[in-house]
């Protein structure tokens, strides 16, 4: 609690060896193999890892189908171990989608990079639990729950470690009765794995100049949803991708239908935000997809279980950002690592763990703290995870400038020509247009999409889709969803754009209130917020900055 002056007490402090930041693939798989290694070697290196979500895998999203290469490097005998990993890929099916009908993309077509033969669908969440479990068995302390909300530095500005977040801070920002002070977690390094569009990422980028010389980061927005279908609809082991309807030409995106445990069906649709009508909504999008007459017919007689959403990106080589600073790196997808054609990630994040905890330790060992671990960053650009971005760096950018017919069929083209000549394809590297935020069209010169209204069987408003992703917030702490300048959701991006925000984000956290007489009222439900971070990308006047809520608070994903 604050004294009579109103200063905060100083925080307590917890030193480690190395502090990482985030419990997903990246993170642990730095913190197990830091531990492996520090074994082998027999020293003790500390390690601990902050986790905003409830428990570990509480925030973990994705379809997933992964490659397992990362798995086997760091866990070699995982299927022995009991890693949920169980449902092999056993087919392949690429749709282009039409209003009514869809054309099937013959496999010996498809590149062969984009082949799933080897690969598995899982469930992240549950696979972030097991790696979890590992970890903490092999002494690598979890915190579940706090969440990493301020970045420390030294004198000299390099980054000694993170502090957690204060609790039981009133929506006025006054301590209240239950206030508990954050603590602070130094370290020799920090690593930081939070995802796509990280708060703490989003701030070393800017202060360390991270992303100088490389085009912008690039984003999607991904929607899932878990079904449990009926038996007779249930093919364990097949993968299904589509694009085209309900999206139009120049809107890049699609969809994937994954099968696997029992009777579980993994349907996700995901939205390039470079998209330019401000009236689209990816929501309602993908509501729309599932009534495809080739779609449907998987989940009639289903039952929905989960929900959620998530930013991904897009960027790929060109917008991988320098990965290094003064006390730190950047991890997976909290740098870029998501391999766009293939739609995997986590294989390239836990890639990036292991190499970041091999340079962390090496430094460690040689009596190094809080400098640039250089190593992790030639070992990321010129190893594996750089030659799987490198040879599909194209499929985004021709993808965006030319529209889906033409782009897709060009990035195939290119990607079949990496495989001949490794790293060189067509042999240029295309650079990537504006940042998603600039893209949109003002609303004036943009058509107004009509959306069907949900059924409530197949299709689902947003409010009833957030309670299946059992999001909760403390409602009276300080709405994280910050506004630079209040005014400008109705000054500004009302009449220009039609305020997108009620429109790109996929939980009903932004509404518009008509109060009569012209007047109009800029409302945030943040209590909706499922975490997804796409407000922070684009919207069109940078208005919003995402910050991190009371940890534990957000979605609470079961099996996703």
């Amino acid at each position: 609690m604050a004294d009579e002056t109103g200063a905060l007490p100083p925080r307590d402090a917890m030193e480690f060896d190395v502090v990482i930041v985030g419990a997903g693939p990246a993170g642990l798989a730095a913190a197990i193999r830091i531990k492996q290694l520090a074994a082998s070697s027999g020293n003790e290196v500390s390690v601990v890892v902050l986790e905003k979500g409830s428990e570990v895998g509480a925030h973990i999203l994705s379809g997933a189908v992964i490659d397992p290469v990362g798995l086997n490097r760091l866990i070699p005998d995982w299927a022995a171990r009991g890693a949920p990993v169980t449902t092999a890929v056993t087919e392949d099916k690429f749709l282009v989608l039409g209003p009514a009908g869809e054309m099937r993309l013959p496999n010996f077509l498809m590149p062969p990079l984009m082949s799933n033969h080897g690969n598995y669908i899982v469930s992240l969440g549950a696979l972030c639990k097991w790696l979890g479990e590992q970890a903490a068995e092999l002494g690598v302390e979890i915190y579940p729950g706090f969440a990493a909300a301020e970045i420390l530095t030294d004198e000299t500005g390099a980054v000694v470690g993170v502090a957690t977040g204060d609790m039981g801070v009133g929506r006025d920002g006054a301590p209240k009765d239950s206030f508990v002070r954050g603590m602070e977690l130094r370290g020799k390094y920090t690593l930081i794995g939070e995802g796509a569009r990280g708060s703490l990422s989003k701030q070393l980028v800017a202060k360390f100049g991270l992303s100088a010389g490389h085009c912008p980061q690039k984003y999607g927005i991904g929607l899932k949803e878990l079904w449990e279908v009926k038996p007779d609809k249930h093919r364990p082991g097949l993968v299904q991708h589509s694009f085209g309807w309900p999206l139009d030409t120049r809107t890049g995106g699609g969809s994937f239908l994954y099968h696997y445990g029992e009777n579980l069906v993994s349907v996700g649709f995901v939205v390039h935000l470079n998209y330019e009508n401000p009236y689209l909504s990816p929501y309602d999008e993908f509501q729309r997809f599932k009534t495809h007459p080739s779609i449907r017919d998987v989940f009639e007689g289903g039952k929905r279980i989960g929900y959620g959403a998530r930013a991904i990106t897009e960027g790929g080589w060109q917008s991988l950002p320098k990965l290094v600073f003064p006390g730190g790196v950047l991890l997976g997808c909290a740098a870029g690592m998501v391999n766009v054609p293939r739609i995997k990630g986590s294989h390239n994040a836990m890639l990036s763990g292991i190499a970041a905890a091999e340079a962390a330790v090496a430094a460690i060992g040689s009596g190094r703290a809080h400098d640039e671990l250089a190593t992790y960053e030639s070992a990321v650009r010129d190893g594996e995870i750089g030659r799987d971005l490198k040879r599909v760096r194209n499929a985004k950018p021709l993808w965006s400038k030319l529209g889906t017919v033409a782009g897709i069929a060009l990035g195939g083209a290119d990607m079949w020509l990496n495989t001949i000549i490794p790293g060189v394809g067509l042999g240029y590297t295309l650079r990537h247009g504006k940042a998603d935020y600039a893209t949109l069209t003002e609303a004036a010169r943009s058509k107004p999409i009509a959306y069907p209204r949900p059924d409530g069987v197949l299709t689902f408003d947003k409010l009833t889709s957030v309670s299946f992703s059992a999001t909760n917030h403390e409602e009276e702490q300080p709405i994280h969803l910050e506004l630079t300048d209040p005014s400008i959701p109705v000054d500004v991006n009302l009449p220009r754009w039609a305020e997108p925000a009620q429109r790109y984000c996929p939980a009903g956290v932004y509404e518009i209130i008509d109060e009569g007489g012209g007047k109009a009222r800029f409302q945030i439900n943040a209590q909706n917020c499922v975490h997804c971070k796409t407000c922070d990308i684009k919207d069109p006047s940078q208005n919003i900055t995402w910050v991190c809520p009371e940890g534990g608070g957000g979605p609470n994903y079961a099996g996703m």
